[in-house]
């Protein structure tokens, strides 16, 4: 059996809510403080990844991590017990309650960088969790992901789970939403490409008005770490101006998937030289030439491309060869993203099929198909040794949909944060969901 490329997901938490935490992320700061549906939220992504369990047979799941983070607002000095801690973090600094709520570990393109065995010197597939220090709400998933990932990827032998590179500014590390992988479709030896927004150089360009989340300086440690061969690394820099519109990473941007790259042509510093590296040291690994399709301001203005996020669509390879597009529903109803679609499906590329998919409650916190999806790719050993529980089977899928409308919420919004039953409530749904996983529930509990 040759190595498959696996996907993923981020089971989303029964906290899912809409705080506006994250600067430069248009879509999180327009939808702030209105009233979210965890349920809904939670089944829309479950019925994205039936869809690509259907189409490919190799859709995995990552747990919701443990919220409220209590211990958070303890250490910011709320004292009493957790009703009291909730209410005064609630009375004297909400913004503070809502990070100790999130359930942004949804999105798990931040979860890690992978790279497969078969790119690494040591023959192991190597996994660094991103440290995700840009963002205080994120920032305190590291641990627990890290957790997470060891207890799925166990065997030693076959996986190298790194600690989080340290959680510094100059090691800032957003995970795979800047980390693509070509390869040919015989799943060989690929070509690493890493995009940071912030330069070793401190005189270089950098963006004005939003922060650059990932650093070269992390780029560079995490494909060092993974020991990769040089003549198959690409570093790239985002272009600091798609920054300020919006692209906090580079996968609003940019997708990528075996041979093919859909990208603006905004999406790059130098874009015309760095694509061309790109081709070259594609061709000289894979033997290959790389499919780059590319739209300009005028077909897909920056405004609408941050809007529809068209780029962060999923690309995937499905059991009869061909390759679907799986876009949100805004690209459909986005004018200028449904004819860029339409262009791709028409042109000469391995794109055969597109998807549309409602997921409106990730997409209003800021998150597509591609932020919602961990590529992995496994080889026989590797997918024989993996945890067989987070798989998506029929019956997983029936098992999670049922998990989901008993113990979650229709509605949460900023004031529910106040309810001192949801913490309850979520540890029950959390150890109900360790059953269902056959994880530890000390795994998923963050119990030691």
């Amino acid at each position: 059996m040759r190595n498959q490329e696996y996907f993923f997901d981020g089971l989303i938490g029964p906290t899912h809510n809409y705080a506006g935490l994250s600067l430069g992320n248009i879509a999180s700061k327009l939808h702030s403080q209105e009233v979210a549906n965890p349920r809904s939220a939670a089944l829309q992504g479950l019925a994205k990844m039936k869809r690509v369990a259907d189409l490919t047979g190799r859709q995995c799941l990552l747990p919701p991590l443990r919220r409220p983070r209590l211990e958070f607002l303890r250490s910011l000095g709320f004292r009493g017990t957790d009703a009291e801690v909730i209410d005064r973090a609630y009375r004297y600094r909400p913004e503070l309650l809502a990070i100790c709520y999130s359930a942004s570990s949804m999105w798990t393109a931040n979860a890690a960088t992978v790279s497969p065995s078969v790119d690494c010197l040591d023959g192991r597939l190597h996994i660094t969790p991103a440290n995700l220090q840009s963002t205080l709400h994120r920032s305190i998933e590291a641990t627990s992901t890290t957790r997470n990932l060891r207890a799925i990827f166990k065997t030693e032998e076959l996986f190298c789970v790194h600690q989080p590179l340290p959680a510094q500014a100059w090691f800032a590390d957003e995970g795979a939403a800047n980390h693509t992988r070509f390869v040919d479709s015989g799943q060989g030896v690929g070509l690493e490409f890493f995009v940071f927004g912030s330069p070793l150089d401190s005189t270089g360009l950098v963006p004005r008005n939003f922060p650059a989340r990932q650093t070269q300086m992390a780029s560079e440690a995490v494909a060092r770490r993974h020991q990769l061969l040089p003549d198959r690394i690409c570093f790239g820099q985002q272009n600091p101006r798609v920054i300020d519109a919006g692209v906090f990473h580079n996968d609003v941007i940019a997708v990528g998937h075996e041979d093919v790259l859909l990208c603006h042509r905004q999406a790059f510093l130098n874009q015309t030289e760095l694509l061309d590296q790109l081709s070259r040291q594609f061709e000289n690994t894979t033997g290959d030439s790389l499919r780059i399709i590319e739209f300009s301001e005028a077909e897909l203005p920056l405004q609408d491309a941050v809007s529809s996020y068209l780029f962060n669509s999923q690309l995937i390879t499905r059991k009869d060869g061909g390759i679907s597009l799986i876009c949100p529903v805004e690209c459909k109803e986005n004018q200028a993203a449904r004819e860029c679609v339409e262009k791709v499906l028409g042109g000469k590329n391995r794109i055969d099929e597109v998807i549309f998919l409602d997921l409106r409650q990730s997409m209003n916190n800021g998150g597509g198909p591609a932020c919602l999806r961990l590529r992995v790719v496994l080889d026989a050993r590797q997918q024989d040794s993996m945890h067989a529980g987070v798989l998506l089977t029929e019956s997983l899928y029936s098992k999670l949909k049922e998990w989901v409308c008993c113990h979650y919420r229709e509605s949460l919004s900023q004031d529910d944060l106040r309810d001192p039953n949801l913490v309850g409530e979520t540890q029950v749904a959390i150890e109900a969901l360790s059953k269902i996983l056959d994880l530890p529930s000390q795994v998923l509990l963050d119990q030691p």
